[in-house]
């Protein structure tokens, strides 16, 4: 009772009490009400419809849930989308429904950035991806940040060519609700689509707008039901009488697939030497203060064990190989704490990376990705250390070693941040702006260019300086504008705002940590290769 009472009150505790509260808000969609009213429609809530869709006790790894969730006066939950991994007749796929309770499943600029990361993530690991189709479009008082832009809503399009034409990812489409104009592409240029029976519709205008450009008045199931587009217009391929019957023959084309699963695995799965939850324990209550990661490492890995590389040198970098869920993976961690110098200099800092741990990682990172095995970085890192000596030993060019090696590997990158991800040191430990293929981070993850501390140092350094100089204090003004600072910060290095505007995929607990690790390692493991970019086009493809 004692352990299990720390546990909640320490600062991991309550900064996970706070994300299942908001997780299971944000779960609710548009509400009770607006759930009824799907149902009368005779329909399910995107949510029942991926938990029918997944193969019975399995697990969905849903990516993005916290999008936007801070925006739009939280009208946006979620950012009216279901976006994740599941495991359908026994494989991985991705799957994207849209949440009709939320603004009619309308696409929000967000629901764009989720819809093409699960894409992404569907060319990277080579799997298939489903989508459930129940929009009404693109929500036109946001339409700026949805229709043009590089990265707007022509990409899904992009996307779906490039995984039909190149990739050949499996891409198959429900229509269970309305699919109105441009986002009608997105099922036409799936392998297969199928529609519900006097509930979808799909067409490049509905009646009002025909009626307005053309004159005709028709109704909704003549122009584009499903008995239209499957028997008249045969742009559909299978006409379902209702949700749960879509969802059936959606499995059983699933099963009908050609597969054979990843050959990676090379032990059977071992539970930790600790437990998982020990980590509530492990973590201090003040994100500075040090721990003993090693503990950490213990309480995910496969029976704990790290074969570690170079252990004695560079000690702030622990580097080495290890299994999860029997997959073999090479491990990247940050030390924390003072820690000795091999060559009798002065102590180290944790969580700094300095111009031998560098190479060190640069030569690990090069040897796992010869033998062909997927990497994790488990970021708690402060930066590169800075300074007249590792200026002088070379610190910039041996930066730049580690992230090319990093950034050219060909093997799966994961990334689970467990508490810093600051400055450089977060770009070279795969930061999201290298396509790891998975980035996930337990509550206590603390992302940004720097710590609120240091922020009120270079903004405000000189100012203090010279009154300390001259023998004052800071008056309330000053003092106001540096608390503002600090808070501003704190907000923004807080987990939940990263994963708000997807710079994560996930926020997870220790304890769902070993699970959400082997479903996105043997998702990414379906591709034998290479992993760069959003996806790479095998030359032997190219026609």
């Amino acid at each position: 009772m004692g352990a299990t009472a720390s546990r909640a009150e320490g600062r991991l505790g309550r900064l996970a009490q706070e994300l299942r509260a908001l997780e299971a808000r944000l779960r609710e969609g548009g509400g009770a009400e607006k759930i009824e009213r799907q149902h009368a429609q005779g329909k399910l809530t995107a949510r029942e419809r991926i938990d029918r869709l997944l193969d019975p006790g399995t697990r969905f790894l849903e990516i993005g849930l916290l999008v936007a969730y801070d925006r739009y006066d939280g009208q946006a939950p979620a950012a009216g989308v279901v976006t994740g991994i599941g495991t359908v007749a026994g494989r991985p796929v991705v799957v994207v429904a849209n949440d009709a309770t939320v603004k009619a499943g309308s696409w929000w600029p967000e629901t764009i950035t989720k819809m093409l990361r699960a894409q992404e993530i569907a060319m990277r690991s080579r799997v298939p991806i489903i989508y459930l189709v129940d929009s009404a479009g693109v929500n036109l008082p946001y339409q700026g940040g949805v229709f043009p832009g590089q990265y707007g809503a022509s990409r899904l399009f992009y996307y779906n060519s490039i995984m039909r034409r190149y990739l050949r990812v499996p891409q198959i489409a429900a229509v269970m609700g309305p699919c109105i104009a441009g986002g009608a592409y997105l099922p036409a240029l799936s392998d297969v689509i199928l529609m519900v029976e006097g509930t979808s519709f799909m067409g490049l205008g509905g009646p009002n707008l025909v009626k307005g450009a053309t004159g005709q008045t028709v109704d909704a199931e003549t122009l584009g039901g499903a008995h239209t587009h499957t028997a008249l217009s045969g742009v559909a391929h299978y006409r379902l009488p209702d949700d749960e019957a879509c969802i059936a023959r959606i499995r059983e084309l699933v099963e009908e697939l050609p597969y054979t699963a990843p050959a990676r695995v090379t032990a059977e799965p071992e539970p930790p030497a600790t437990d998982p939850a020990d980590a509530y324990l492990i973590l201090p209550e003040d994100h500075r203060q040090p721990y003993d990661v090693r503990a950490l490492l213990a309480c995910l890995l496969d029976g704990g064990r790290l074969d570690e590389f170079q252990a004695d040198y560079a000690p702030e970098m622990i580097c080495g190989t290890a299994r999860i869920d029997g997959i073999t993976v090479g491990v990247i961690a940050n030390a924390r704490g003072m820690l000795r110098d091999p060559h009798g200099g002065p102590p180290k800092f944790g969580g700094i990376v300095y111009p031998d741990s560098a190479e060190k990682v640069a030569y690990f990172i090069e040897t796992v990705n010869r033998h062909g095995n997927p990497l994790l970085f488990i970021q708690d890192v402060s930066g590169f250390m800075v300074g007249k000596e590792v200026e002088q030993a070379g610190i910039i060019r041996a930066g730049a070693r580690f992230v090319e090696a990093m950034a050219t590997t060909t093997v799966p990158k994961l990334v689970l941040t467990i508490n810093h991800a600051s400055g450089a040191g977060y770009y070279a430990m795969a930061g999201q702006g290298f396509d790891p293929d998975f980035i996930f981070t337990w509550p206590t993850g603390r992302m940004g260019v720097m710590e609120g501390e240091s922020a009120v140092v270079a903004l405000f350094g000189p100012q203090l300086e010279k009154l300390k100089a001259e023998g004052k204090e800071p008056d309330e003004a000053l003092r106001k504008k540096m608390d503002a600072v600090r808070a501003d910060y704190e907000h923004q290095l807080d987990a939940r705002y990263a994963a708000a505007r997807g710079f994560v995929d996930a926020v997870i607990l220790p304890e769902e940590t070993r699970e959400v690790l082997g479903l996105a390692l043997r998702t990414a493991l379906h591709n034998s290769g290479p992993h760069l970019g959003p996806f790479g086009i095998p030359p032997s493809l190219v026609d």
